[in-house]
């Protein structure tokens, strides 16, 4: 528990951490935030652990992990004992669907390039593109 003197409010916390109120709310209905500590107002005050948990996650979520992931690292980040080998499969998985994604991304441009590049942009009323979008599916 933090001194009464060292709680922040939800907007401090919100601003140390860059994550909106809104999102601070979910991860603390999510279990991914203890609850909260309430003043005698009833307005939600926060730790310094708080702080540090809430970056863990907004830098999980900056570089793409689901909500699953990046509860698994803050559970393992947040052991004692937790080893590079039990972290390394979750960034692995992680990484593998980053890259199929740019493949898909890399295929799309490759389609998308194909077909801008066969229109003239003319007046014409025959569309290269509009035709390669009516085209029956390639398998």
């Amino acid at each position: 528990m933090c001194p009464a003197a060292a709680m922040i409010t939800i907007g401090s916390l919100s601003t140390q951490t860059g994550v909106n109120i809104e999102t601070i709310r979910y991860y603390e209905r999510e279990g991914l935030l203890p609850s909260p500590v309430r003043s005698s107002g009833g307005r939600r005050l926060y730790c310094e652990n708080d702080v540090r948990r809430l970056r863990f996650l907004r830098q999980c979520r900056d570089l793409g992990f689901s909500l699953t992931d990046a509860r698994s690292l803050l559970s393992l980040a947040e052991r004692d004992a937790t080893t590079c080998a039990e972290v390394k499969p979750v960034v692995s998985r992680h990484l593998a669907s980053v890259k199929a994604k740019i493949a898909d991304l890399r295929r799309l441009e490759a389609a998308l390039t194909v077909m801008e590049r066969a229109c003239p942009g003319s007046d014409s009323t025959d569309c290269p593109i509009l035709d390669a979008l009516n085209a029956p599916p390639t398998t």
